[in-house]
Formats: structure tokens, C-alpha cells, sequence
């Protein structure tokens, strides 16, 4: 049918997207926080066009998803996306995740990768290996970082939907950047579809999760992508580490790209992507 859902074990429903030849191979799309499977759309269509099968999923509390008040952290996250899987039979699938949705494809890959399911992992800007800073994490950033997005959040989240996707995360705050307005309404409508609760609780689980052993039980080959001009997810505590931890890694790092690049620079990203896919 092209999208629909499926109901997780708790009784949440989980919206999809799933375009193209059902006999092609699948590239599975994890998206951002407080974002949705729309935040694919640029990459979704590309790829189609190029004769994969293409799905992306709102995660529990996000887009049109249940807008959980449990369950959002990232083990319950990969479960989730487990039972969209298995839901679609995917085998010898790609995962790409973006930020937030790195780390969530980093934990469903680690423990959910096996017997012949996933064939390889792209993280872009994500999150692991941890963000926050910790005694065995000294570069994070400090917990005050997180507990300001909480704040902002609960003040007046259409507000702060709007600061964020206008400053830092696609660089419009940079010298001489003009600010796209349609980006920036797009990144409010999927943020204000979700539910308040579930993204609160969801930066918690993107600064505070440790990833160092998911990407080190990582066997699937696994690219990461990060720019170095990354505001939400420096690059220096994230993918600079994170490659070090991997067992069939490879980095690319982009000059002076912020967070948000797969929107901004899809012109690039997107056959950097399809080069790694068929390598």
C-alpha cells in the first residue's frame, strides 16, 4: 500500500512509509529528533529512482506515531523498529541514520543485524558513541546543554521549534547564511506533529545513551558521515571517536557542512550515499 502500521507489543502503532519493488534491496531511513520519516522525503525519492525499495518509519512519540508517554529510549526504539522489519520481511537491508536515528540504527543493527537482515549501516551526524559528558566521556558536552533543549521544550515548544532549525541545525546562524524559510516550516511541522512527552524524554535518550558497544559489535561494513561545521552533534565527541570503535569502519568528513546537511546539501550527500551502496 505504500505506508501504513504496526502495532509494537505494548500496543503502540508505528507509522511507515515503504516505496518501490518489493524484491529490491531495502534502504531503511532513521530519522532526527523531534523530526519524521518526512525528513527523508529528498533521500526517499532519490533512491527510488535508482530501483531500491525505500522505508522510513516515525519513531514511538513522533510524526504519526503513538504519541507515547513510555517507551522512549532506545532500547525500546530498536524493538520498535524490529517488529517494523520483521513486519516487511526485510533481508539484506541498508540502515541510514540521521542523528537521533544514528544511534537508534546503531542499537537495531547491533542487536538486531544478524541472519542476513542488514548489509550495511550509514550513520550521518549521529549521536554515538555518547554525547554527554561523563568521567569516561570528558569532551561531551556538559548535562546543562540537555537540560536547556528540556526547558526550552517545555516553555514553548512552536517557539523553540522554530529557534532551533533557524540557527544552529542547518547553520543558518552562520555569517552571510540565508535562512530557507520552507526548511525551517517543514522542520516545525514534523516537530509540532509529535508528542510533547515522548520528545522530551527522547533527549535524554539521544545525549545520555552510550553507543560504544553497539558500534563495537557492529560486524556490517558502516560509513559515517559527519560535517566538521556540526553544531548539534560536534563531530570531535561523536563520529571521530565512533570510528575508532568500529570493526569495518569508514569516515567521511564534509568542510564546513552543519547538522542538517542531508536537507541542505543533498546534491552532495546523496551520491556519496549511493557510491558506499554499491561498493
Amino acid at each position: 500500500m505504500g505506508s501504513g502500521f504496526v502495532t509494537t507489543k505494548d500496543g503502540t502503532q508505528i507509522f511507515y512509509k515503504d516505496w518501490g519493488p518489493k524484491t529490491a534491496q531495502p534502504i531503511v531511513f532513521h530519522h532526527g529528533w523531534p523530526l519524521s520519516a518526512d525528513d527523508w522525503d529528498n533521500q526517499m525519492l532519490f533512491f527510488l529512482a535508482q530501483g531500491y525499495r525505500v522505508i522510513a518509519h516515525d519513531r514511538r512519540g513522533h510524526g504519526r506515531s503513538s504519541q507515547t508517554d513510555t517507551g522512549n529510549e532506545m532500547d525500546t526504539y530498536a524493538a520498535d523498529l524490529a517488529v517494523v522489519t520483521n513486519h516487511l520481511g526485510l533481508k539484506n537491508a541498508i540502515h541510514v541514520g540521521h542523528s537521533t536515528g544514528g544511534g537508534e540504527a546503531a542499537r537495531y543493527v547491533a542487536r538486531y543485524g544478524g541472519a542476513g537482515r542488514v548489509a550495511k549501516l550509514v550513520l550521518i551526524g549521529a549521536v554515538p558513541p555518547i554525547m554527554v559528558k561523563t568521567p569516561d566521556n570528558p569532551g561531551g558536552l556538559p548535562i546543562e546543554a540537555f537540560d536547556g533543549l528540556r526547558t526550552a521544550l517545555a516553555a514553548n515548544r512552536s517557539q523553540f521549534y522554530k529557534d532551533l532549525p533557524s540557527g544552529p541545525f542547518y547553520g543558518f546562524n552562520r555569517p552571510g547564511a540565508k535562512i530557507n524559510e520552507a526548511i525551517v516550516d517543514n522542520w516545525w511541522r514534523q516537530g509540532m506533529m509529535g508528542g510533547a512527552k515522548a520528545q522530551y524524554d527522547c533527549i535524554a535518550a539521544f545525549s545520555a545513551t552510550d553507543f560504544t558497544n553497539d558500534l563495537k559489535t557492529i560486524d556490517a561494513p558502516v560509513l559515517l558521515m559527519h560535517g566538521d561545521d556540526d553544531q548539534i552533534v560536534p563531530i570531535a565527541d561523536a563520529a571521530l571517536i565512533g570510528i575508532k570503535l568500529l570493526k569495518k569502519g569508514s569516515l567521511k568528513v564534509y568542510k564546513g557542512l552543519p547538522h542538517g546537511m542531508c536537507t541542505t546539501h543533498a546534491e552532495i550527500i546523496n551520491p556519496d550515499l549511493l557510491a558506499f551502496f554499491k561498493s
